[in-house]
Order: structure tokens, then sequence, then C-alpha cells
């Protein structure tokens, strides 16, 4: 793939596009950007004052930018389901779902409000319950896509569907890997759903490889002063601007050609760093009965049942 930049993301006047964890890092980019390029952009956020901040600053930027802030938090179902309710009620269509939000490498293992395990249950519950309660809105949107936010470690993730939740063996860095494996695999079968009823939407997934975001800084800061240090040094030397990591999901959502079920990551060694590709899921994500698996489990879990 040639190499795509911000610059290359077309005119999306006339667009509506909602960006969970708008408010910093992967998200905030991407809301700029889209908002740069003429979208009105709904910045789906935890904390109001944390949007309103994050709005501030995109419309410095950005002046006349078209914005508004909801309160979102994908870790409460009862969260989803408000603002849920809210969007349908406000718009006729939305064109763009990009679910960004999500949590990283927690130290020991944490539940949700709902009782789910806090990594599963903020990358993929949340957003799985989301984006079904939202369905028929976005399926109204024009060229509508939906993109799901992975990572790299879920090439080396496995789901357990007997321990899910991480109930019996907790470990931080497998529970994210997984957690991310559930999102990739769920884009994937979501892509499967979509085209088995002829729905015009378009189903891709992103990853943003190793990218300087708050989630780095988050993932070392219950780890004493040695840990941190160390986690400094790794981003200064191992990762890419948060900039041009976020231009894979920017490309995902926006770019002409893009198929759907189609997956973007750096182009770099290991895919690390670098310019946007299309690259490989693992196999385990591509699985047709891990898909139908994960999802059955999902609506289970969520109460969300659709396609």
């Amino acid at each position: 793939m040639t190499h795509w930049t911000a610059s290359d993301i077309p005119d999306q006047t006339g667009r509506t596009a909602i960006v969970t964890g708008a408010n910093s890092g992967l998200g905030l980019v991407t809301a700029t950007e889209l908002a740069r390029h003429g979208a009105h952009v709904i910045l789906a956020v935890r904390r109001p004052a944390c949007g309103e901040a994050a709005a501030d600053g995109i419309r410095a930027e950005v002046p006349g930018a078209r914005l508004q802030v909801h309160t979102l938090d994908v870790a409460s179902l009862a969260s989803v389901r408000t603002f849920s309710a809210i969007i349908a009620a406000e718009f006729e269509a939305i064109d763009l779902l990009i679910n960004n939000a999500g949590a990283e490498n927690l130290a020991g293992r944490h539940s949700t409000v709902d009782g789910f395990e806090f990594h599963l249950g903020t990358n993929m519950l949340g957003h799985f319950a989301l984006t079904g309660l939202l369905l028929d809105t976005v399926a109204r949107g024009h060229g509508p896509r939906i993109v799901s936010l992975s990572s790299i470690t879920h090439k080396g993730a496995h789901l357990d569907f007997d321990d899910l939740q991480w109930e019996k063996r907790f470990n931080a860095n497998r529970a994210y890997g997984a957690s991310k494996l559930a999102t990739t695999t769920f884009g994937i079968e979501l892509d499967r759903r979509l085209r088995a009823i002829g729905s015009p939407i378009l189903s891709t997934i992103a990853h943003p490889g190793l990218s300087r975001s708050n989630f780095i800084d988050s993932a070392w800061k219950d780890r004493g002063a040695a840990a941190q240090m160390m986690g400094r040094i790794f981003s200064a030397v191992a990762t890419q601007p948060t900039e041009q990591g976020a231009l894979n999901q920017l490309h995902a959502a926006t770019a002409p050609g893009v198929r759907s079920g189609d997956f973007y990551g750096p182009s770099g060694s290991g895919e690390r760093k670098g310019n946007v590709a299309r690259v490989e899921t693992s196999k385990e994500a591509k699985e047709p009965t891990v898909g139908k698996h994960l999802w059955s489990a999902a609506e289970k879990l969520t109460g969300v049942t659709y396609l």
C-alpha cells in the first residue's frame, strides 16, 4: 500500500461519526482528523468534563469543528443502553461507528459494574452491545462502516470459553490479549453476519501497532518506579507517535477501496510501526466456529441479541 496519511482522508462533510474513548490517545486523534475533514463527530466519553476539554482542544485546532460530547462508559451496559437510546432518538442515521475505547493491562483482576472481567467487558462486550443497539441507525447511514480496534497482542492470544472471564488463572497481559482477540473475532464475525443479510454496513478492523498513547502509561502506572522507568524507555525506543498509529483506524473508517472484513495495521517489522497496510489476523480470529461461539457467549452475557 502507498504511504497513506491524514491528508488522504476523503471529505467527510455530511457524515456523522461516533468515536468511543475520544477524549485522549488514538480516539482523540481520530476524532480530530474526522472533524478536520468535515464530519460531525460525537465524542462518546466516560467523563463529560474530559470530553468537553477534548472538544475545546479540537475546536482550537479545527475552527468550526462540528462536535458533540455524550457520556458513554462501555464498561457499563446501563450506560451503553442510555447512550444508544439518546443517539437513536436524536439521529436518523450514523455513518461511522468507531469502537475505540478500551482498557489495557490492569494490575490484578477487576470487574465491570456488570461483573465482567474488565478487559473483556470494556474492550469487547460493551462494544458488542453498543453495535447491536445502534445497528439499525448505522444501517441507514451513507456508506456506513463499523470499525473495531484490535491489537497485535491478539495474535498470541487464545479464547478459553471455559474461563472467558479469567476467574481461574488471571494474568493481566494474557487477559488483555484475549480481549483483543475477542474484539478482532467480533469484527470478523460481524462482517460474516452483515454479508449474510446483504447489509450495506462494512465491518472493518484495525490495530495501531505500538503507539505512544495513554494506554502505554496506564499499562505501567501500578507497577512501581523501576517498572515505570522501563515503560518510559520502552515507549521512547519501540513505539511510534499516536498520530501514526491512529491512521490505521482512520483508513479503515474512511479510505475508498476498503472491503468489509479488512484488517489494517502498520507495515513494519512485527507490525509495531510503519505505514498503513492490510495485514492478517490470527488463525483463531477468523475461525468461523470461534466467531459463532463468541457471538453466542456475548449475546448471553450482555442480553443484546442481533443478526
